[in-house]
Order: structure tokens, then C-alpha cells, then sequence
């Protein structure tokens, strides 16, 4: 039995009344959240009569309060999902599809031709049949994740219901149920740590979940985001936790900042996504923000370690939650198990240890730190081994700089491109911060030379979903300067 439907079965016995899931003008206390989840997985049931069993059903809808009944649906069903994020390219979006073997696309009813349509906590969903091929999954599979990769064909990580709530029921636990309160979704619900680590653990916990559309939270430019509405938003719930990248929580702390505003409903403000710099953390609890960063994959069904208000340790990640094992490897890999994830959708079924790719340090309290991505390391001409993402997150502390990329393989010193956070702002202000990243850096470490640039494009691959840097196509736009002799 899955421990979030138990637990909306209990809550609905135990709290008839009491608030469960909100948005787009719908209020639905326990019981009417059990009433839409069973009402949805009938319709869907019909949808599903003459396709194949064990086919996934994928999920291409706004965030709103019809996701979540529709995600809770297919586990009610046990009918795996595959959620469809909305940075996702076409070309990535038609491979996941094929690459799945999804028999069944679920998106909002956009014409009156819809083939089949039901009303869904409010709003009108429509359901396509597709025509690909059936493909063999992982048994257990529930549900399957494309991440937007750094191509146009992304792997598909194969996660089981117990895997993904063993992560939700590790967060209540190690957070507190009493952080619960009222939490907004600020990422798009379609990506695990939204969907695993907001929505699942407030449920557990008898939170009450608000699902707002990703435009009334000002990112109907999701790489151009409106701060003040995502204010707006946060105020107007009275939201008491979300979860952030840490290009939006450098943007709502400017946003603060410069207009006075505070947010003190906020109890909890989880940053995952990229390394985030003790710094930005300090710069985010200086206007009021409690955040606190984590760390996960995934592989690892979204979090694997997290800072929490009773165990924090800025420039850490966190400690690895119960339910999972962390070591390092000689080379300072890090490796977690048991059996975090089922398989990717085509392979061999994981066995044993996952290697991250990430490099981390364990400390005597159990905080791991996370240095870098062991691909990504830059080995100068002097022999030094420097993480980018270390000189990035400190390029990054300063409010001046809104992105960075560091490179320097091979050479005798590190170069970076820069992006300001304002157009406007004087050279001598950015050579100051600069000069402040560099301070807080060793010699080997420090960057001699910059470029300004435009802000890293997306539609030029030049940015991951979540806001990393895609260094090669960095690379290839700039290579007259990265490449330059020293």
C-alpha cells in the first residue's frame, strides 16, 4: 500500500474538514482529495482499457491541483508515470515518450476534438492514446523521470513507489511533521524534488499542499522569472515552506533586498539543484529567508542529504537521510546505497552502490560536503585539480554576479564568464566582486581573467533545466576567449 494514499485515507477519516490540497480556485479538504483521486482513476481506468498493462501513462499538465489528483491516480492504479516537465524540448520530450513506451499522454483540453475528457479538481484534462511501441520497464516501476540532459535523448531513471516515498517519509523525519504547515510548489511538479520532496512529504505529514500554475508564480518565462509574483504568491498563501534553485533564491533575495519586503511565514526554504556558497546562504537569512541547502540525484528519487533547521552546516549539504547509506570512493567519489533506483528504461537493472559522479567529503559529524563533478574537474597547467563549481559558487556570493562558468583546463590560470546581475552596472563594481570571490580563494584557485557575456541561453543550450551551466556549449560560443594563451 503506498504510504501517501494511507495517509490521505487517514487523514480523511481523521480530519473531515481539514484542508488538504488548494489552487486555481479549488479547495479540497481529505476526504474530497480521496473522492478526485478515486473519480480520476476511474476515468483514467476507461482510458486505459484495451492498452497495454504495464504501459506508462505520461503527464504533461500545469501545476495545479489536477496534477497531483492525476500523479496520485496512476499510483492508486499502480500504472506507471511519466511525468513531462515543461523545459523539456520537443525533441527531448518525443523521445522520452517513445524511449518509455507511454501508451497514454494526459495534458490540459485544449479543443472540443479532444478525444476523451473528464474534469479533474476542476479543470478540463483530455487523454490521447499513443502509438509507440510497448517497451519493457523494470518491474516495480511507478514512475519515470527525464531529466533535460545534455542531449536530445536524456536517460529515463525507473523509480518504485516504496523508493520515492522512502524519500518523503526520510524528509518528515528528519525535518519535523511540524514544518509541514502550508507548503507552495514553486518548481514545476513535473520534477522529482517538487514531486517527491514537496508534495509527497506535506501529505505525510497532513500539510496542506497549494498547486498555483507556473505563470501566476511569474514563470511563464521560466528562465525569466517575474520575483515579485513569486513574493506575491508566497505572501498570498501564507506559505510556510518551498523549494528553490539557486538562481531563484538569489533572485528572491535581491528582490528583498532592494524593496524592503519581507516574508516571514516562511518557516523553511530548501535549496537544491547546484551548489549553493555558505555566502548566499548568509545573504538569504539576512533578509529573512530560512534556507537551508540539500543534495540529491535522480538516481536517488530527488534528495539525498539536507541541511535542516535542527542540523545545519552552511558550505555542507547536509547529512545523508535514514533511509539511505553514503560512502566515498578513493578518488573522493561519492557512492550511495542500497538500491537507490530500479534501472535506467533500456538497461540492465542497477545493482549495488550508485557512483554520483559527484566528489564530496564526509566530516566527523556526518555533513557531507560536495566539491564537485568528478567530470567537470579542471586540471591546470601547474597540476592543481580545482572544481569549477567551488570558484563558481563563490563568483555567485557576490550580489553583483548573476551567472558564472570558469574554465581553465590546461592552463596557467582560470577564466570566467560572467553575466551581471544588472546591465548597468559599472566595471570597477564588477571588478570589486570578482576581487571578492578571489579573496576567498587560494592562489591556484583564483580568477585572473573575465568576459562579460549575454545571460547563458537555454534555447542555446547553454543551460540545464534546473539552471546549470552546459559547459561545452559555453565553451563553443566562447572559445576565442577560454582558449586564448596565457
Amino acid at each position: 500500500m503506498s504510504l501517501v494514499l494511507e495517509a490521505i485515507r487517514a487523514n480523511a477519516a481523521a480530519r473531515p474538514n481539514g484542508p488538504a490540497l488548494t489552487g486555481a480556485g479549488v479547495h479540497l479538504t481529505w476526504p474530497d482529495l480521496q473522492r478526485e483521486i478515486e473519480a480520476a482513476a476511474a476515468w483514467m481506468q476507461t482510458c486505459l482499457r484495451d492498452l497495454p498493462p504495464g504501459a506508462p501513462v505520461a503527464v504533461a499538465l500545469d501545476n495545479g491541483p489536477a496534477w497531483v489528483v492525476i500523479d496520485l491516480a496512476l499510483v492508486f492504479l499502480n500504472r506507471p508515470s511519466l511525468p513531462l516537465p515543461p523545459f523539456l524540448t520537443a525533441a527531448q520530450r518525443d523521445h522520452a515518450l517513445a524511449d518509455a513506451g507511454a501508451c497514454l499522454l494526459v495534458g490540459p483540453s485544449a479543443t472540443t476534438t479532444d478525444p476523451i475528457s473528464a474534469v479533474v479538481a476542476g479543470a478540463v484534462v483530455s487523454a490521447r492514446v499513443l502509438s509507440g511501441a510497448e517497451k519493457l520497464l523494470h518491474a516495480g516501476t511507478a514512475k519515470i523521470t527525464y531529466t533535460s540532459g545534455s542531449t536530445a535523448a536524456p536517460k529515463g531513471v525507473c523509480l518504485s513507489q516504496a523508493q520515492m516515498e522512502a524519500v518523503a517519509a526520510s524528509l518528515v523525519e528528519t525535518i519535523g511533521a511540524e514544518f509541514a504547515g502550508r507548503h507552495l510548489g514553486v518548481l514545476p511538479l513535473g520534477v522529482l524534488l517538487e514531486n517527491v520532496a514537496g508534495l509527497y512529504p506535506t501529505l505525510l505529514a497532513g500539510g496542506e499542499y497549494h498547486a498555483r500554475s507556473l505563470s501566476d508564480l511569474g514563470f511563464a518565462n521560466p528562465f525569466r522569472p517575474d520575483i515579485s509574483r513569486l513574493a506575491d504568491a508566497v505572501e498570498a498563501v501564507d506559505a510556510s515552506s518551498i523549494i528553490l534553485v539557486p538562481e531563484l533564491l538569489r533572485g528572491l533575495i535581491g528582490f528583498l533586498a532592494f524593496t524592503g519586503r519581507r516574508l516571514p511565514s516562511l518557516k523553511l526554504v530548501a535549496v537544491g539543484g547546484a551548489k549553493v556558497s555558505p555566502q548566499l546562504i548568509a545573504a538569504a537569512r539576512a533578509v529573512g529567508l530560512p534556507a537551508y541547502e540539500g543534495y540529491g540525484l535522480s538516481e536517488c528519487a530527488s534528495v539525498v542529504a539536507v541541511n535542516t533547521p535542527a542540523a545545519d552546516r552552511p558550505g555542507a549539504v547536509g547529512r545523508v537521510l535514514p533511509h539511505l547509506r553514503l560512502e566515498t570512493a578513493p578518488d573522493g567519489e561519492v557512492m550511495v546505497s542500497p538500491r537507490p533506483f530500479l534501472g535506467y528504461v533500456g538497461a540492465k537493472p542497477h545493482e549495488g552502490a550508485l557512483r554520483t559522479g559527484d566528489l564530496g567529503v564526509v566530516d566527523s559529524d556526518g555533513f557531507l560536503t560536495i566539491t564537485g563533478r568528478k567530470s567537470n574537474v579542471i586540471i591546470t597547467a601547474f597540476g592543481r585539480n580545482v572544481a569549477p563549481e567551488w570558484v563558481e559558487s563563490e563568483l555567485l556570493a557576490q550580489p553583483e554576479i548573476a551567472q558564472a562558468a570558469v574554465f581553465g583546463e590546461a592552463a596557467a590560470g582560470l577564466c570566467a564568464l560572467i553575466v551581471p546581475s544588472r546591465a548597468d552596472l559599472p566595471g570597477t563594481a564588477l571588478e570589486a566582486a570578482v576581487a571578492g570571490a578571489n579573496a576567498r580563494l587560494p592562489d591556484y584557485a583564483k580568477v585572473d581573467r573575465w568576459r562579460l557575456v549575454p545571460p547563458f541561453d537555454p534555447s542555446r543550450g547553454e543551460l540545464t533545466g534546473n539552471g546549470r551551466p552546459r559547459r561545452a556549449a559555453l565553451h563553443q560560443s566562447h572559445r576565442d576567449f577560454i582558449d586564448q594563451p596565457a
